[in-house]
C-alpha cells in the first residue's frame, strides 16, 4: 500500500506539471501571499452598500491578531441562469499546513443593513465583487481569492466526471416554464448527469409549496460539492486533468493566478475530502422585516459567531460579535 501511494503521488505531480504545459506556461510555483482581495476586517463599509444605515463607521478589529500562515479564504459562487446574480455562495477556508478544509454557505436571502435597495444579499448593485465585500464586512474575515462559475460550467464537470452517486434528500416534483426547469426525482440514491446535479441543487420546493427551505438547499449543494471534489481526486480521473482546465478557462470567473492555481493544487494532494472537510450553514431565522422587505434571513449571532471561529477563522485568535457587523431586523412577520 505505501508503494501504491507512493506512485499515485508521483502521477499527480506528473498531472500537475501537464496543467502548466497546456495553458502554455512554464513557471517556479510560489507561495501565494494573504493579501485581502476586500477591506480588511473591521473597515467601514461602503456607504448605501453594508453596514448599519447609519452609515457610522465601526471601530476596526483587535490589533494584535495576525493571519495564520498558510491559511487562505476563498469565495465560491455559482450564478443563475443569466450569469448575473450569485445565486449560491460559499466561503471555503483552506489550511494547507493542517489540510483542513472548512466550508459555510451564506443564504442568498441573508440580511444585509443596506440604506437603500434590497436588503438581501443577493440582490444589490457590484455584482460579486460586492457580494464578497458585502460577506466580509459581515463576518469580520479577510478573503483573499474568489471562483465564480456559471451554471453551464458546473454541468460540464459533473459530465466530464461522468456523473456523481448522490443521495437525492427528499422527493422533487417543481416544474418553471420560465426557466425550463423541470425537476422531479424520488427520494434515495441516484447516479447524477450533469443537468440532473443542477436541477437538485436548484430545488428548493415542490409545486405544492412542500421541500424545504434555502437553507436545505444550500445543504444539499454542500454535499453535492463535497461528491464532486471526491471524484475529482479520485484515482480515475488522474488523466483528465487537461479537461478540467479547460472547463475552468471556458466557465470559470477568478482572480486566482497559474501560478495560484498550480500552488493549491499541489498541496491538495494530501487533502483527504473524507475526513479533511467539513461543512455548514449559516443559523438564523427567515422572517425578517427591513424596510419594508420580507423574508430577509436575519443570522444567529452566536451560532454564526461559532461557526465561523470553528470553520473560516484565518486568524491566530478567535474573532468576537464586535468584529463582526450582522444586521438585525426591524420586526418580523
Amino acid at each position: 500500500m505505501p508503494i501504491l501511494m507512493g506512485f499515485y503521488k508521483v502521477l499527480v505531480a506528473l498531472s500537475v506539471l501537464v496543467v502548466a504545459v497546456y495553458v502554455g506556461a512554464q513557471v517556479l510555483i510560489k507561495t501565494p501571499g494573504q493579501e485581502n482581495i476586500t477591506p480588511p476586517a473591521g473597515s467601514a463599509p461602503a456607504p448605501g452598500v453594508s453596514g448599519d444605515s447609519s452609515g457610522t463607521q465601526r471601530e476596526p478589529a483587535a490589533s494584535g491578531r495576525e493571519l495564520r500562515k498558510g491559511v487562505y479564504n476563498f469565495f465560491l459562487a455559482a450564478t443563475d441562469k443569466g450569469g448575473t446574480r450569485s445565486d449560491t455562495m460559499m466561503v471555503m477556508s483552506y489550511d494547507t499546513q493542517a489540510q483542513t478544509v472548512g466550508v459555510i454557505s451564506v443564504p442568498r436571502d441573508t440580511l444585509v443593513a443596506r440604506s437603500s435597495g434590497n436588503p438581501h444579499l443577493v440582490y444589490g448593485k457590484g455584482g460579486v465583487e460586492q457580494r464578497i465585500a458585502d460577506v466580509s464586512d459581515m463576518l469580520g474575515i479577510p478573503i483573499h481569492y474568489y471562483i465564480k462559475v456559471d451554471i453551464k460550467g458546473f454541468i460540464a464537470l459533473v459530465d466530464e466526471l461522468d456523473g456523481i452517486d448522490f443521495y437525492v434528500p427528499c422527493d422533487m416534483n417543481y416544474d418553471d416554464p420560465e426557466q425550463n426547469l423541470a425537476i422531479h426525482y424520488k427520494e434515495g440514491q441516484r447516479h447524477l448527469t450533469g443537468q440532473q446535479a443542477m436541477e437538485v441543487a436548484r430545488f428548493r420546493k415542490n409545486n405544492d409549496g412542500s421541500g424545504y427551505s434555502d437553507v436545505g438547499r444550500t445543504e444539499t449543494q454542500q454535499k453535492l460539492l463535497v461528491a464532486m471534489a471526491k471524484k475529482v481526486l479520485s484515482w480515475n480521473n488522474l488523466t483528465r486533468i487537461n479537461s478540467f482546465v479547460e472547463i475552468f478557462n471556458q466557465n470559470v470567473d477568478t482572480n486566482l493566478s497559474l501560478n495560484d492555481m498550480l500552488y493549491f493544487a499541489k498541496a491538495g494532494l494530501n487533502l483527504d475530502p473524507s475526513t479533511g472537510v467539513e461543512t455548514a450553514t449559516l443559523p438564523g431565522r427567515g422572517d425578517g422585516v427591513y424596510r419594508g422587505y420580507r423574508y430577509c434571513y436575519e443570522l444567529d449571532r452566536e451560532g454564526t459567531l461559532d461557526i465561523v471561529n470553528r470553520l473560516i477563522n484565518p486568524y491566530d485568535q478567535p474573532l468576537t460579535l464586535e468584529d463582526m457587523n450582522l444586521a438585525k431586523a426591524q420586526s418580523y412577520h
